[in-house]
């Protein structure tokens, strides 16, 4: 299938589901959301979609927990797919470590899946909890697109200086990671990142 340019303003929400036994059905092409819960993840959902609160309107108190599907088409092949924030809810161990069980079977099992877009706060990228995503994205062959977002926050030298650095850390996975600066709050970076979403939506057989 040639690359198109897909129209990320008709998403909707369609689903949520707790583990991957109850996910949508298993064909067409989707793109995952992930990162830590203070991220700026359902800001970039909303931004690249152009909706205000899609990413916050579809879900209530707790969904946070939950795998949340937006179609891109009306009959459902093409997905964006949020993710539950991860590392900084005050939930008890066990309940952590069941999170991050059903986090790693999407990731590692979910043949539908095209890539995963992974959120870092710019001024602190790369936390543990990056590392373990990139770790399960790396088992499964699977192409990473890293968000540094809330650029806004830094002037243009320290935001290019961790975006340099982020690169340099990950160099040795240039073949399956890229990375961009993204800013929600100045819509910097949509063009970058919804090229990179229209070549993996594309990739669907």
């Amino acid at each position: 299938m040639p690359s198109t340019s897909i129209n990320y303003r008709q998403a909707r929400f369609v689903h949520s589901a707790p583990t991957l036994a109850l996910c949508l059905e298993d064909t067409g092409a989707e793109v995952a959301f992930a990162g830590r819960s203070n991220a700026g993840k359902s800001s970039a959902i909303n931004t690249l979609t152009q909706q205000r609160a899609l990413a916050r309107t579809s879900r209530t108190p707790g969904r946070t927990q939950l795998i949340n599907f937006f179609a891109l088409n009306e009959d459902v092949t093409l997905r964006l797919v949020d993710l539950p924030g991860y590392g900084y809810a005050k939930v008890p161990e066990k309940v952590k470590l069941e999170w991050q069980r059903h986090l790693s079977d999407y990731l590692q099992r979910r043949s539908s899946l095209k890539g995963l877009v992974l959120l870092m706060d710019v001024r602190h990228p790369l936390t543990e909890f990056d590392q373990m995503m990139l770790s399960w994205a790396d088992k499964a062959d699977m192409p990473v697109h890293i968000l540094l977002t809330k650029a806004d926050k830094l002037k243009r030298g320290p935001a290019a200086a961790s975006l340099q650095k982020v690169r340099h850390a990950l160099r040795e996975w240039e073949d399956l990671v890229s990375v961009q600066l993204f800013s929600a709050l100045k819509k910097d970076g949509v063009e970058t990142l919804s090229a990179t979403l229209d070549r993996w939506l594309a990739s669907e057989d």
